[in-house]
């Protein structure tokens, strides 16, 4: 925020939304059990000297609910896309059939899924540490504000009400979003 220019409620709102959004795509990376092409986004394969995502070489899809499939466009970077899968670290092994590679997700033990509760747990908490800092920013905002006279102090307690209500908010949605996902892994 410039000096001397009123804060505007609405930029704090669309920062924290975006750590609501930012959850979720993690949580889309997060094996559950079923099959999800959101599982490879985070694969980057080696391709032309470069390191690219694997969605920018093949095409990703599901036909199956234990199974992924990974239609390679380039006949020469499947060697480079299996090889990407395998060292991802998501325990997956791939096997390929011509330009296609076939991906058996296999079922996750207790443990495993207890693990992957507690990196849930661990991504929503980041978030939430990320919407208190929007918090904390747009209350030192409102502040800076009354203090320069930009803003009423009646303005300030009414923005600072306003301004706790999108955080508690953005917070009760972590939370839910945590459930749900907490849910789908145990989910057997």
């Amino acid at each position: 925020m410039a000096a001397g220019e009123k804060p505007v409620l609405s930029n704090y709102r669309g920062r924290m939304d975006k750590a609501v959004s930012a959850l979720k795509d993690e949580f889309a990376s997060l094996r559950t059990g079923r099959a999800s092409a959101g599982l490879l986004d985070q694969v980057h394969v080696e391709a032309y000297g470069n390191t690219v995502p694997l969605n920018q070489v093949g095409s990703v899809s599901v036909p199956e609910p234990r199974s992924i499939s990974v239609s390679v466009w380039d006949r020469a970077l499947v060697v480079s896309v299996e090889k990407a899968i395998r060292n991802s670290g998501l325990g997956f092994n791939p096997v390929v059939e011509g330009q296609n590679l076939r991906i058996p997700v296999p079922a996750l033990t207790e443990e495993r899924r207890k693990d992957l509760v507690k990196i849930a747990g661990k991504y929503a908490e980041q978030q939430k540490i990320a919407v208190r800092n929007v918090r904390r920013e747009a209350m030192d905002d409102l502040k800076k504000a009354e203090k320069d006279s930009v803003i009423t102090e009646d303005e300030h307690r009414r923005m600072d009400v306003e301004v706790q209500k999108m955080t508690d908010e953005a917070v009760k949605r972590v939370d839910e979003t945590l459930k749900t996902k907490e849910q789908e892994i145990m989910q057997v």
